[in-house]
């Protein structure tokens, strides 16, 4: 008689289903698909001008004050944690050229930040959800711009919890102000907000 799987081995079995459930689903069901430690997230709206606005000058104003080597970046793919069960996608990725070379998923630990545009369908994917996986994660900083609200917060220095890990630091900020993200200082001028 076979021994029963352990609870790692039934999380991992758990979280390969429903990657191969999003994978077969990605290019037929429009929206997109993440993986959180409740199950898969399904934002079926598609982000609309504010939300891509927002990211182009986020990530436009970044990269004018990072070295050449550093990317703030908006594509694909997915920053995924195996072992965690976690697989996610940030609007924009703080990372370095060379991390992002080869195939597959990025390793979260190699982001500098992750960078979220609060979607206007789904607020707490952005403001509950991943502010949960992403320390999970060992991602050091992460960023949310809301256009709902013309406010956001930097959240670092991922410390130990007895409910696991989350960030120490909370820096709120509001549309106008100055805002670091990592080492980098960038204006939030002239983002807009949803209607």
């Amino acid at each position: 008689m076979a021994d029963a799987p352990d609870h790692a081995q039934r999380d991992s079995l758990h979280y390969r289903a429903m990657r191969d459930i999003v994978e077969r689903m990605q290019d037929d069901v429009p929206g997109k698909f993440e993986i959180t430690k409740e199950g898969i997230v399904h934002d079926m709206m598609a982000p609309g001008r504010p939300h891509e606005l927002t990211a182009a000058r986020v990530s436009r104003r970044l990269e004018k004050s990072m070295p050449d080597e550093i990317v703030a970046h908006t594509g694909t793919p997915d920053v995924e944690g195996a072992l965690e069960g976690i697989m996610r996608h940030p609007d924009i990725m703080v990372i370095a050229e060379a991390d992002m070379e080869g195939q597959g998923s990025f390793d979260p630990r190699t982001l500098i930040a992750a960078v979220e545009v609060v979607s206007q369908s789904n607020p707490d994917n952005d403001w509950v959800s991943k502010l949960r996986d992403y320390p999970l994660l060992g991602v050091p900083v992460y960023a949310i711009f809301d256009p709902r609200t013309g406010t956001g917060a930097v959240l670092s220095e991922i410390h130990a919890t007895p409910e696991g890990p989350k960030y120490a630091i909370r820096k709120d900020f509001v549309y106008g102000e100055d805002v670091t993200i990592g080492e980098w200082t960038i204006s939030t001028d002239g983002l807009p907000l949803y209607a």
